[in-house]
């Protein structure tokens, strides 16, 4: 009889890590999740703690000796932990660095020891302030300056995604490395600057949106029930390893745009849109980019990837969540 695989899962009480949980618990795995519960919430997995194949564990990646015991006892690692958001990066970026690169070379080390599978999550941060749209895995990167903190996490990804290839290199372990831009849905909080779920509240509580800057720069938005579905498919496939992969959606909407859907799909037409300058929202030196598009050629040669959840049904699913809160 073939044995379900143990699966393990770094910030699986955060946004996305519960839905993968959620996903990879239907398919008949066991999991493990360890979270220190910095941006994480035990309300994301709550209702998973009846699971006799759900573990939580509260501990952090930093931890050595948890993670080697940890990992011996795993068939596959999804490494999401890190600090994310702005807001939390620009707030301590000490941390930042730690968690995201020292966190990683543990995690990736501790795998190598036994050439456990392991799919690493980066950021689309890592294409830097590069106007050449869209962004491939490919393509150089430009940065800001080492003194604006503001690019604190773009470099500690880049660095993870250095480690990742490295050890596949070097070392022989499989890595999949999965570059993810914009992923929204129930459960993410706007507390970190995340840009439709603060839309979404300040709509609902009938208050005005504040788009910070112009509102003309434009993003890409992927449902999470579409790039779980795609965090598992990359896992598995072979061509996967040893490589970069972009995952999100190539629709390309404009903050005003979405600040106006919003409205409109809470039914609330009432609230100003204010626009706040960028100064005013972060420290000095503060860089955003005017477009963020990823090129998903590659993952839909890699696993026949189709985004099928389009932006309208993924904030209605949003207001869905807060409104049931």
């Amino acid at each position: 009889m073939k044995r379900n695989k143990t699966v393990l899962v770094t910030g699986g009480a955060g946004f996305i890590g519960s839905h993968l949980v959620e996903e990879l618990l239907q398919k008949g795995q066991k999991v493990i999740v360890v979270d220190n519960l910095s941006t994480g919430s035990l309300k994301n997995i709550e209702h998973l703690k009846k699971n006799k194949e759900f573990h939580f564990i509260k501990g952090s990646i930093l931890d050595e000796n948890l993670m080697e015991d940890l990992i011996k006892k795993v068939d596959q690692i999804y490494h999401l932990a890190a600090v994310v958001g702005v807001r939390m990066v620009l707030g301590k970026p000490l941390n930042s660095l730690l968690t995201n690169i020292k966190g990683t070379e543990i995690v990736l080390k501790e795998a190598a020891k036994r050439k456990t599978k392991i799919l690493l999550a980066s950021s689309s941060e890592v294409c830097g302030k590069d106007d050449n749209i869209p962004f491939g895995e490919e393509d150089d990167r430009t940065y800001g300056s080492v003194y604006n903190d503001r690019w604190v996490y773009a470099f500690a990804k880049g660095v993870d995604e250095f480690l990742g290839l490295a050890y596949w290199r070097e070392k022989k372990l499989p890595v999949v490395i999965v570059r993810l831009f914009n992923v929204i849905g129930p459960r993410q909080t706007g507390r970190y600057g995340m840009v439709v779920p603060t839309f979404v509240k300040q709509a609902l509580s009938k208050g005005p949106i504040t788009v910070f800057g112009d509102g003309k720069q434009t993003r890409c938005f992927a449902d999470i029930q579409d790039v779980v579905i795609a965090l598992v498919k990359l896992m598995v496939a072979k061509n996967a390893e040893g490589h970069v992969t972009n995952l999100g959606s190539d629709y390309e909407i404009s903050i005003n745009q979405l600040a106006k859907k919003v409205k409109g799909l809470t039914g609330n037409y009432s609230s100003e849109i204010i626009y706040v300058p960028y100064k005013k929202a972060y420290p000095d030196g503060y860089e955003d980019f005017r477009r963020r598009v990823p090129n998903i050629s590659k993952i839909k040669k890699t696993i026949n990837y189709r985004p099928s959840v389009g932006l309208e049904e993924s904030i209605k699913r949003i207001i869905k969540y807060y409104d049931n809160k």
